[in-house]
């Protein structure tokens, strides 16, 4: 696997408190690889050492497969970030602020007219910025994130504070960036059912530990499958399958099976119409990131 970024036990400590522990993240190239977890978690903590702004108590960052302490100015150019909010100077147009960065930056002056292209900003582009929606403001910063044609973008909770159609604008950026632009995106969010529709990877972090890393599908594989059924004499039929050794719940009027392959489920279907129960409906319960993700952390404070 080429993974673009890696890190071994990283580790951050403030004094007697560990905000990161042992953090193992591998980001495959051309991934969007969303970082989650509930504010507090360490995942700011860890941006800002994937980022060379923080020393680690312990551990390494690979970026690029370049040692991060030994090569921060060569790896940080090929990275464009947005931390927290964007900076930017209000009384200035959206232009004239990524003209000022495009000067440290070095990058040509046909770039600011790509970037802003890339973000749709083109049209606003000189208006002066504290003119501009919030949704404006953080593409903005995107915007100036992408200057130096980066080949890794880090994004900590780019969403935050967006109404809807800001957050849908958003979305839509990030997903089309390594398609079209061949990045690779590391997106932290607290917003599970946000990175349901923008990663590929993921990795949740859960008091500052690393509790699962893979593919979104394989989350969703991780998590329990639900099955729900609605009978006639819900009660009296949970009660028959409760006898027959069935491991079931029963709730509100409906039968859940937890965990059961397609074969166990066929099975207590037949069971439940050759005992004269009628079937109303038989459902798979699709489970949100947020049942998943809750579902790991109580395993992981078990």
């Amino acid at each position: 696997m080429d993974y673009i970024l890696e890190t071994k036990g990283l580790t951050k400590r403030f004094s007697s408190e560990t905000a990161v522990e042992n953090l193992e993240m591998k980001i495959p190239k051309g991934e969007i690889y969303g970082f989650l977890g509930p504010n507090g978690a360490g995942k700011t903590t860890t941006i800002r050492m994937l980022l060379g702004l923080m020393k680690p108590s312990s551990g390494s960052v690979k970026i690029f497969g370049q040692d991060l302490n030994k090569e921060k100015i060569n790896i940080l150019k090929g990275i464009g970030s947005l931390v927290e909010s964007p900076s930017y100077y209000p009384h200035l147009t959206g232009y004239e602020n990524l003209e000022a960065l495009r000067k440290i930056v070095g990058v040509p002056k046909y770039r600011m007219n790509e970037v802003l292209e890339i973000v749709k900003l083109k049209d606003v582009a000189h208006k002066k910025v504290k003119g501009y929606s919030l949704g404006m403001k953080q593409r903005l910063g995107i915007a100036a994130a992408l200057l130096n044609h980066p080949k890794l973008l880090i994004l900590d909770e780019p969403t935050n504070g967006l109404d809807p159609s800001g957050i849908i604008e958003m979305r839509d950026l990030i997903k089309r960036l390594p398609a079209e632009y061949g990045m690779t995106v590391l997106i932290s969010s607290h917003l599970l059912s946000e990175i349901d529709q923008i990663a590929t990877s993921a990795g949740i972090i859960s008091k500052g530990k690393m509790i699962f890393q893979d593919t979104i599908e394989a989350m969703r594989e991780h998590a329990q499958q639900r099955i729900s059924l609605k009978v006639n004499d819900s009660h009296h039929a949970y009660q028959f399958l409760a006898a027959k050794g069935e491991k079931a719940d029963f709730q509100d009027g409906i039968i859940y099976l937890d965990d059961h392959t397609d074969k166990q489920v066929a099975r207590v279907v037949h069971s439940l119409v050759q005992e004269g129960y009628s079937l109303y409906r038989v459902e798979e319960e699709k489970r949100s990131l947020e049942d998943i993700f809750l579902q790991m952390t109580s395993k992981e404070d078990a």
